[in-house]
Protein backbone atom coordinates (compact mmCIF):
# COMPACT_ATOMS: atom_id res chain seq x y z
CA UNK A 1 0.00 0.00 0.00
CA UNK A 2 1.33 3.08 -1.78
CA UNK A 3 1.02 6.15 0.96
CA UNK A 4 2.37 8.57 -1.36
CA UNK A 5 -0.02 7.77 -4.02
CA UNK A 6 -3.06 7.54 -1.79
CA UNK A 7 -1.95 11.12 -0.46
CA UNK A 8 -1.84 12.67 -3.80
CA UNK A 9 -5.05 11.30 -4.77
CA UNK A 10 -6.63 12.88 -1.60
CA UNK A 11 -5.05 15.90 -2.56
CA UNK A 12 -6.75 16.04 -6.05
CA UNK A 13 -9.96 14.91 -4.40
CA UNK A 14 -9.90 18.15 -1.73
CA UNK A 15 -8.72 20.48 -4.63
CA UNK A 16 -11.49 19.58 -6.94
CA UNK A 17 -13.74 19.79 -3.92
CA UNK A 18 -12.67 23.26 -3.34
CA UNK A 19 -13.39 24.46 -7.16
CA UNK A 20 -17.07 23.45 -6.26
CA UNK A 21 -16.91 24.60 -2.86
CA UNK A 22 -15.93 28.36 -4.33
CA UNK A 23 -18.58 28.23 -6.60
CA UNK A 24 -21.09 28.80 -3.38
CA UNK A 25 -18.58 30.64 -1.41
CA UNK A 26 -18.54 33.54 -4.39
CA UNK A 27 -22.52 34.13 -3.68
CA UNK A 28 -23.22 33.81 -0.40
CA UNK A 29 -26.37 35.60 -0.78
CA UNK A 30 -27.98 32.74 -2.18
CA UNK A 31 -26.52 29.74 0.13
CA UNK A 32 -29.58 28.12 1.79
CA UNK A 33 -27.92 27.31 5.39
CA UNK A 34 -30.00 25.64 8.72
CA UNK A 35 -28.75 25.23 12.17
CA UNK A 36 -27.43 22.06 13.55
CA UNK A 37 -27.24 23.70 16.96
CA UNK A 38 -25.85 26.97 18.37
CA UNK A 39 -22.88 28.21 16.25
CA UNK A 40 -23.08 24.88 14.01
CA UNK A 41 -24.56 25.95 11.04
CA UNK A 42 -24.72 23.82 7.53
CA UNK A 43 -25.58 24.63 4.76
CA UNK A 44 -26.14 23.19 0.92
CA UNK A 45 -22.43 23.82 0.10
CA UNK A 46 -21.14 21.73 2.88
CA UNK A 47 -23.52 19.21 1.48
CA UNK A 48 -22.59 19.02 -1.87
CA UNK A 49 -19.09 19.25 -1.45
CA UNK A 50 -19.43 16.33 1.10
CA UNK A 51 -21.21 14.44 -1.78
CA UNK A 52 -18.67 15.08 -4.61
CA UNK A 53 -15.65 14.27 -2.04
CA UNK A 54 -17.79 10.97 -1.08
CA UNK A 55 -18.32 9.74 -4.71
CA UNK A 56 -14.74 10.77 -5.75
CA UNK A 57 -13.60 8.75 -3.00
CA UNK A 58 -14.89 5.66 -3.70
CA UNK A 59 -14.38 6.05 -7.03
CA UNK A 60 -10.89 5.11 -6.18
CA UNK A 61 -11.26 3.46 -3.08
CA UNK A 62 -14.76 1.35 -3.16
CA UNK A 63 -13.88 -0.96 -0.02
CA UNK A 64 -12.55 2.12 2.16
CA UNK A 65 -15.00 3.21 4.93
CA UNK A 66 -15.92 7.24 5.05
CA UNK A 67 -16.81 9.28 7.99
CA UNK A 68 -18.23 12.75 7.36
CA UNK A 69 -20.05 15.91 8.64
CA UNK A 70 -23.39 16.07 7.23
CA UNK A 71 -24.16 12.40 6.40
CA UNK A 72 -24.30 8.93 7.87
CA UNK A 73 -21.00 7.01 7.46
CA UNK A 74 -20.22 4.22 5.56
CA UNK A 75 -18.53 1.05 6.70
CA UNK A 76 -15.10 -0.15 4.85
CA UNK A 77 -16.12 -3.61 2.75
CA UNK A 78 -13.14 -5.66 3.62
CA UNK A 79 -10.64 -2.92 3.78
CA UNK A 80 -8.80 -1.48 7.38
CA UNK A 81 -8.75 2.09 5.91
CA UNK A 82 -11.49 4.85 6.39
CA UNK A 83 -11.55 8.33 5.25
CA UNK A 84 -12.96 10.79 7.32
CA UNK A 85 -13.45 14.27 6.04
CA UNK A 86 -14.90 17.79 6.48
CA UNK A 87 -16.65 19.17 3.40
CA UNK A 88 -16.29 23.09 4.61
CA UNK A 89 -13.74 23.19 7.82
CA UNK A 90 -15.37 27.28 8.91
CA UNK A 91 -18.75 27.06 7.80
CA UNK A 92 -19.69 30.34 9.96
CA UNK A 93 -16.93 31.95 7.72
CA UNK A 94 -17.39 30.15 4.61
CA UNK A 95 -21.22 31.51 4.75
CA UNK A 96 -20.52 34.87 5.57
CA UNK A 97 -17.72 35.49 3.12
CA UNK A 98 -14.77 35.37 5.30
CA UNK A 99 -11.00 33.71 3.87
CA UNK A 100 -11.01 31.02 6.77
CA UNK A 101 -12.01 28.18 6.06
CA UNK A 102 -10.59 24.86 4.13
CA UNK A 103 -11.69 21.28 2.75
CA UNK A 104 -10.12 18.39 4.92
CA UNK A 105 -9.73 14.52 4.67
CA UNK A 106 -7.81 12.47 6.44
CA UNK A 107 -7.04 8.57 6.12
CA UNK A 108 -7.00 6.01 9.57
CA UNK A 109 -6.57 2.62 10.22
CA UNK A 110 -7.95 1.17 13.38
CA UNK A 111 -5.04 2.36 15.21
CA UNK A 112 -4.20 6.04 13.75
CA UNK A 113 -4.41 8.76 11.03
CA UNK A 114 -2.47 7.94 7.97
CA UNK A 115 -3.20 10.76 5.45
CA UNK A 116 -3.98 14.61 6.49
CA UNK A 117 -4.68 16.96 3.81
CA UNK A 118 -5.63 20.18 4.70
CA UNK A 119 -6.58 22.60 1.30
CA UNK A 120 -7.64 26.15 1.50
CA UNK A 121 -8.82 27.85 -1.83
CA UNK A 122 -8.58 31.37 -0.79
CA UNK A 123 -4.65 31.08 0.23
CA UNK A 124 -4.29 28.22 -2.17
CA UNK A 125 -2.50 26.57 0.48
CA UNK A 126 -1.95 22.82 0.61
CA UNK A 127 -1.14 21.01 3.83
CA UNK A 128 0.17 17.13 3.58
CA UNK A 129 1.56 15.17 6.02
CA UNK A 130 1.64 11.43 5.95
CA UNK A 131 2.66 9.01 8.46
CA UNK A 132 6.59 8.61 8.31
CA UNK A 133 6.97 10.49 5.40
CA UNK A 134 7.18 14.14 6.77
CA UNK A 135 4.80 17.34 6.50
CA UNK A 136 4.63 19.78 3.42
CA UNK A 137 2.56 23.22 2.45
CA UNK A 138 2.32 23.08 -0.97
CA UNK A 139 5.30 20.13 -1.26
CA UNK A 140 7.74 21.88 0.43
CA UNK A 141 8.50 20.63 3.84
CA UNK A 142 7.50 22.38 7.25
CA UNK A 143 8.77 22.46 10.63
CA UNK A 144 7.05 23.30 14.27
CA UNK A 145 8.65 26.38 14.97
CA UNK A 146 11.65 26.21 17.32
CA UNK A 147 10.29 27.98 20.81
CA UNK A 148 11.06 27.17 24.53
CA UNK A 149 8.47 29.82 25.97
CA UNK A 150 5.10 31.11 25.42
CA UNK A 151 5.93 34.14 25.28
CA UNK A 152 7.41 33.94 21.49
CA UNK A 153 4.55 33.32 19.45
CA UNK A 154 0.72 32.73 19.61
CA UNK A 155 -1.34 29.60 20.62
CA UNK A 156 -4.15 28.88 18.65
CA UNK A 157 -7.66 28.50 20.36
CA UNK A 158 -10.60 26.43 20.07
CA UNK A 159 -14.26 26.91 21.64
CA UNK A 160 -16.76 24.46 22.37
CA UNK A 161 -20.04 24.45 23.69
CA UNK A 162 -19.32 20.92 26.01
CA UNK A 163 -17.69 22.73 28.38
CA UNK A 164 -18.47 25.86 30.24
CA UNK A 165 -16.96 29.86 28.27
CA UNK A 166 -15.51 30.41 31.55
CA UNK A 167 -13.21 27.53 30.83
CA UNK A 168 -11.95 29.06 27.88
CA UNK A 169 -11.86 32.02 29.46
CA UNK A 170 -9.32 30.78 31.99
CA UNK A 171 -7.19 29.18 29.06
CA UNK A 172 -6.96 33.13 27.04
CA UNK A 173 -6.06 34.22 30.78
CA UNK A 174 -2.93 31.78 31.81
CA UNK A 175 -1.43 32.47 28.22
CA UNK A 176 -1.85 36.16 28.10
CA UNK A 177 -0.56 35.99 31.94
CA UNK A 178 2.74 34.34 30.32
CA UNK A 179 3.44 36.42 27.78
CA UNK A 180 0.87 34.35 25.10
CA UNK A 181 -0.93 35.76 22.86
CA UNK A 182 -3.81 34.06 21.63
CA UNK A 183 -5.23 33.09 17.87
CA UNK A 184 -8.73 32.46 16.70
CA UNK A 185 -9.45 32.03 12.84
CA UNK A 186 -12.86 30.05 13.23
CA UNK A 187 -11.39 26.92 11.52
CA UNK A 188 -9.41 24.16 13.77
CA UNK A 189 -8.45 22.31 11.16
CA UNK A 190 -6.54 25.71 9.61
CA UNK A 191 -5.04 26.56 13.84
CA UNK A 192 -4.11 23.02 13.39
CA UNK A 193 -2.18 23.52 10.28
CA UNK A 194 -0.58 26.24 11.23
CA UNK A 195 1.02 24.75 14.09
CA UNK A 196 2.61 22.64 11.55
CA UNK A 197 3.82 25.39 9.50
CA UNK A 198 5.26 26.93 12.59
CA UNK A 199 3.16 29.92 12.44
CA UNK A 200 1.67 29.26 15.73
CA UNK A 201 3.20 28.01 18.63
CA UNK A 202 0.48 25.43 19.89
CA UNK A 203 -3.12 24.71 19.05
CA UNK A 204 -5.99 24.17 22.39
CA UNK A 205 -9.65 22.72 22.58
CA UNK A 206 -11.37 21.04 24.67
CA UNK A 207 -13.91 18.97 22.23
CA UNK A 208 -13.27 18.75 18.48
CA UNK A 209 -14.76 16.58 16.51
CA UNK A 210 -12.85 13.79 14.30
CA UNK A 211 -12.69 15.79 11.16
CA UNK A 212 -11.87 19.29 12.23
CA UNK A 213 -9.01 17.28 13.92
CA UNK A 214 -7.58 14.30 12.62
CA UNK A 215 -5.79 15.29 9.33
CA UNK A 216 -4.19 18.48 10.85
CA UNK A 217 -2.94 15.82 13.66
CA UNK A 218 -1.09 13.55 11.76
CA UNK A 219 0.40 17.26 9.61
CA UNK A 220 1.58 18.58 13.10
CA UNK A 221 3.44 14.73 14.69
CA UNK A 222 4.99 14.77 11.21
CA UNK A 223 6.17 18.26 11.27
CA UNK A 224 7.82 17.50 14.50
CA UNK A 225 4.60 19.07 16.97
CA UNK A 226 3.74 16.83 20.15
CA UNK A 227 -0.07 15.54 20.31
CA UNK A 228 -2.12 15.29 23.46
CA UNK A 229 -2.54 11.25 23.64
CA UNK A 230 -5.90 9.87 22.55
CA UNK A 231 -7.76 7.24 21.42
CA UNK A 232 -8.79 6.59 17.88
CA UNK A 233 -11.26 4.90 18.07
CA UNK A 234 -13.28 7.48 20.88
CA UNK A 235 -11.90 9.99 19.19
CA UNK A 236 -13.91 9.00 15.82
CA UNK A 237 -17.34 7.79 18.17
CA UNK A 238 -17.40 10.79 19.98
CA UNK A 239 -14.65 13.31 19.38
CA UNK A 240 -12.45 14.93 22.24
CA UNK A 241 -9.85 17.25 23.79
CA UNK A 242 -6.90 18.08 21.41
CA UNK A 243 -3.61 19.45 23.12
CA UNK A 244 -0.99 20.31 20.35
CA UNK A 245 2.22 22.37 20.32
CA UNK A 246 5.93 22.71 19.80
CA UNK A 247 8.13 20.45 21.41
CA UNK A 248 9.32 23.23 23.99
CA UNK A 249 6.11 25.18 24.99
CA UNK A 250 4.00 21.52 24.82
CA UNK A 251 4.18 20.89 28.67
CA UNK A 252 3.25 24.03 29.48
CA UNK A 253 -0.01 24.10 27.38
CA UNK A 254 -0.74 20.92 28.82
CA UNK A 255 -0.31 22.26 31.97
CA UNK A 256 -2.62 24.68 31.45
CA UNK A 257 -5.24 22.76 29.71
CA UNK A 258 -5.48 20.10 33.34
CA UNK A 259 -5.87 23.66 35.28
CA UNK A 260 -8.68 24.87 33.21
CA UNK A 261 -10.68 21.69 32.29
CA UNK A 262 -10.21 20.62 35.17
CA UNK A 263 -9.00 17.27 33.16
CA UNK A 264 -6.25 14.40 34.47
CA UNK A 265 -3.25 15.19 33.37
CA UNK A 266 -1.84 13.52 30.07
CA UNK A 267 0.15 10.91 30.04
CA UNK A 268 3.75 10.50 28.09
CA UNK A 269 2.90 12.37 24.67
CA UNK A 270 2.76 10.94 21.25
Amino acid sequence: MDLSTRAQTAVSIAEEAALLAMSYFRNPDRLNTRSKGVQDPVSDGDVAVEKFIRAALLSHYPKDGVIGEEEDPIAPQGSRFSWVIDPIDGTNNFIRGAPSWCVVLCMVDEKQSLIGVVHDPIAQETFVGIRGLGATLNRQPIRCADVTALNEGAVGIGMSRRVPPKQIAETVSEITENGGAFFRNGSGALGLAYVAAGRLIGYIEPHMNPWDCLASIVIVEEAGGVVAPFDLQAMLEDGGQVITGSPGIYEALSSICTQAYQMKPSDSPT
